[in-house]
């Protein structure tokens, strides 16, 4: 099974590299307005070009348009459409046929009934990414908040079931959500900022690190 790690919200080249030279397998940008770690389409023509042959691009978007949603396929040449909003199982399999691009789409998680709607996104992307449900405050964002979900609740999955964990995820608790949960993949935004937005290569590097090291003991 292909092991992989994410490192989401990257911004300008200097981190992008950071995450690239630390061997990330997939690189995110984000377009939502809202979030500190948005990129307008000229930067993240940019970046996307930068990362272009040395890792997976991924583009968050938050119940986009059709419109909104070839804007980004345009500038960014995507290699996965990240859905992080409240896309319906109908409309996930919409942009996945209208764009022709893999698909992720994000869950929130709060407590085991929200595992109940898993199968039928499953049937519908390429990807499923189980991530924190996000506070019900008026600044809250769908995703990038830094807070983790109880990982216990994953322990009935289908042992066959792929999926990319992610929220509250850090440097040093990586290893053991990856050894709770036996996730094949993992997604760090927040865990790897200084502050807001603004992501330190360093920690960069020490999460790839520490997943990596949870990823060979699991396999021995």
């Amino acid at each position: 099974m292909e092991r992989l790690i994410k490192i989401c919200g990257l911004s300008t080249p200097e981190t992008l590299d950071a995450a690239l030279d630390a061997g990330a397998d997939f690189v995110g940008f984000a377009r939502f307005p809202k979030s500190p770690r948005h990129v307008s389409l000229e930067v993240g023509r940019e970046l996307s070009q930068q990362a272009k042959g040395r890792a997976r691009r991924a583009v968050l978007l938050v119940d986009a348009d059709d419109a909104a949603i070839a804007e980004v396929v345009e500038a960014f040449d995507p290699d996965l459409l990240q859905l992080h909003g409240h896309e319906t199982p109908a409309r996930v399999r919409d942009i996945r046929s209208r764009f022709g691009r893999p698909v992720m789409k994000a869950l929130g998680i709060a407590e085991a009934s929200d595992l109940d709607i898993l199968p039928s996104y499953a049937a519908v992307t390429d990807h499923i990414l189980l991530d924190a449900k996000p506070p019900r405050t008026p600044d809250a964002l769908p995703g990038g908040n830094g807070l983790p979900f109880d990982w216990r609740l994953l322990a009935g999955l289908d042992p066959g079931l792929s999926f990319m964990l992610s929220g509250g995820l850090n440097p040093d608790n990586v290893a053991e959500a990856i050894r709770l949960t036996g996730a094949s993949a993992v997604d760090v935004s927040s865990g790897v900022e200084s502050r807001p937005g603004i992501k330190d290569p360093a920690r960069i590097v020490a999460f790839i690190e520490a997943a990596r090291a949870a990823y060979a003991a699991l396999a021995h």
